[in-house]
């Protein structure tokens, strides 16, 4: 299949160093193995979105030299998609709705651990959803989300950075939120049905969305689309605090008036060694042929 590939920043703020180094490493990919490369701007998130802030980061992506192939898309566009995504599902019987707040979620899991006697190793912290509602919701609750039946069984996939990844995501995760207490559609569900309208093959991003790529496995099969191959890079590290560089921490947008170091830096944080260049265009033409030596394929 011809490679298709992604860059999918939420715009709740300018690129920083993190987003940097994944989106040259997505970049690198998609060219390395001759193949298009997306935008999409995910902000599905509208209470997280900052006005004006996906034009910020198509300008610096074209600053820095990585120009994306053919028209970007914006997740707030496609609610008839997602839509349609869910009702099938639920004509299925795979939806329903769930009342527990936050707050019963951590309290009926730590009951459940209690009553096993066994603690549960966390995923990222998350608690699971110990399937409070699956069977319908308790007297006089409504429904404040929409979950996911998850299917029994283990999720395993290759990722082509950190190897051979396995995931129960039943026992995990639990039935996960397609659409949220706000009325908002969940990152889960967007993120599979645009990767599938998209005939995206290869995902390349940050390793911090690891935990997420078994779900969307599953969901992906679900909707009868083919799960891409994906590839999860490191995440830099705010030598301060020892938390991922991210907008939430506060990180500060890249300076662009330098755009050959700051593509030099996240070079060197996936492994590579430097790249005498004196403009973005020439330094990628140096970049993508050691990439494609050591990942293409």
């Amino acid at each position: 299949m011809p490679y298709i590939g992604r860059f999918a920043p939420s715009p709740s703020g300018p690129l920083h160093a993190g987003s940097l180094v994944a989106a040259l490493a997505s970049y690198l990919d998609a060219r390395a193995h001759g193949g298009t490369w997306l935008l999409r701007i995910e902000d599905i998130d509208a209470p997280r979105t900052v006005p004006g802030a996906d034009r910020v980061i198509m300008r610096q992506l074209q600053t820095l030299g990585l120009r994306w192939d053919g028209e970007v898309l914006w997740q707030s566009q496609r609610d008839a998609a997602y839509r349609q995504a869910m009702d099938a599902l639920a004509a299925r019987g795979l939806v329903y709705g769930c009342a527990c707040t936050r707050r019963e979620i951590v309290e009926n899991h730590a009951a459940l651990e209690k009553a096993r006697g066994a603690r549960q190793a966390l995923l990222d912290g998350e608690r699971p959803y110990v399937g409070t509602c699956r069977n319908g919701l308790p007297p006089g609750r409504q429904a404040r989300a929409w979950r996911l039946r998850v299917p029994p069984g283990e999720e395993s996939f290759i990722d082509r950075w950190l190897g051979a990844q396995r995931q129960d995501v039943a026992h995990a995760v639990g039935d996960f939120v397609l659409r949220r207490a706000d009325g908002l559609w969940a990152y889960q569900l967007a993120v599979v049905v645009d990767d599938a309208a998209q005939g995206v093959t290869d995902v390349v991003r940050g390793a911090d969305l690891l935990s997420s790529t078994a779900r969307q496995r599953v969901l992906a099969r679900l909707l009868g689309a083919r799960p891409p191959r994906v590839m999860h890079v490191p995440l830099i590290l705010d030598p301060a605090t020892g938390l991922k560089l991210s907008k939430q921490n506060h990180a500060p947008a890249l300076d662009l008036a330098r755009p050959v170091e700051q593509l030099g830096l996240a070079w060197r944080a996936l492994g590579f060694g430097p790249i005498a260049a004196d403009t973005p265009a020439r330094f990628l033409a140096e970049a993508i042929p050691q990439w494609a030596r050591r990942y293409k394929g």
